[in-house]
Parts: C-alpha cells; structure tokens; sequence
C-alpha cells in the first residue's frame, strides 16, 4: 500500500513518514507541488507546517489543483487540517495557542478515525491556527478546551483532518488513528 507524506515544512514530518513506514504502509516523503498524477498513492497524508494560512489564500503547494477530486483516503495534520477547513469553506482563525501536552474529547466515537479509543486522552499539539468553524455538512469528530474542532471529516469521502499531531510518541492513540486511516486505504 503506497502512502505519500506530502510534506508542508512540518517538524515532525519525518515522524509521520516513519509511523507508516512502521505500521507497514509504503512511504515516501514528497514536496506538497506533486502533482496528484504523480503521486500514484493508496492514501495521502498531508503534513504539518509552521505556515499560516489564517486571512490568506495563499496554495498550499499543488494540493487545491487535485482535493476536490481525490477518490483516496486523506489524513490532514495541523497545518493541513487548516489547509482543508479554509478549502472547503469552514472558517481559519487565530486562537490561543496549544503547546504540548492537550486533552482531546472525542464528539464522534462511532467515526472509523476513532472507533475504539477512549472518549477523553491526551494529545500532543503545536499550534497557533485552528479551525473555528468546520466547512459545511463536515462532522465535528473532536475538540479540546482551547479548540472547537480538534478533528473533522469530509460529508461523502474519506478526507479526514486532525488539529494535533498523531505521529507524536506522547499522543495517547496514535498509532491506533494512522491504523485506522491506513484501514480506510485498504478498502
């Protein structure tokens, strides 16, 4: 199963390369201007990354030129769950920022992303952004005191996004959640 990080200058790119490379998946880290023809990928990860995209409409790479028209799973960490709630119409703002360690509280435990975890654990987050408001007819899958959507998900496909950062060893679960994406490349 091939499972491309697209890489947004996040710091833990390599981390989220490396957990999918551990949980079996074939992995390569790519800059985020390859193009969707390019990729020939079961799944994609769209990486974290310091950029602000709050009051811009700057590109993210190549990506708004293929993710309306995915038909793969994709996993959004941090800056590329911005990335998605700004694409598809939610609402990016500047919030109070979460630095490490941040209590997650599960909305949707029957989602596949978190079928099976506890409805409360700890995350580890590195933000500044944060999407306020999910793009419409998306569900809310998680937040945290400081931030209104942790986690969402796409109406119709398997486009996920999380506000944390899962490849991080001190997130509680989240080996389980890549498992749970790579799942969804499987079928």
């Amino acid at each position: 199963m091939k499972v491309p990080v697209l890489d947004n200058g996040g710091q833990w790119t390599h981390r989220e390369w490396r957990v999918l490379r551990d949980l079996g998946a074939e992995t390569t880290i790519v800059p985020n201007t390859t193009p969707f023809s390019e990729l020939n990928a079961d799944g994609i990860v769209l990486s974290g990354g310091a950029l602000s995209l709050e009051g811009s409409e700057a590109p993210l790479g190549s990506v708004d030129d293929w993710i309306d028209s995915v038909d793969v799973p994709v996993l959004a960490i941090c800056l590329g769950h911005e990335y998605l709630g700004r694409h598809f119409g939610g609402k990016l703002l500047r919030s109070s920022p979460e630095f490490g360690s941040v209590d997650l509280v599960v909305d949707r435990s029957d989602h596949p992303l978190f079928s099976g975890l506890p409805d409360r654990f700890r995350v580890w987050a590195s933000h500044n952004d944060e999407v306020a408001e999910a793009p419409p007819g998306w569900s809310v899958l998680a937040h945290s005191a400081a931030c209104r959507v942790e986690a969402m998900s796409h109406p119709s496909k398997a486009i996920w996004g999380v506000q944390f950062h899962p490849e991080v060893e001190h997130t509680e679960g989240g080996r389980e959640i890549f498992r749970r994406f790579l799942d969804a490349c499987r079928r």
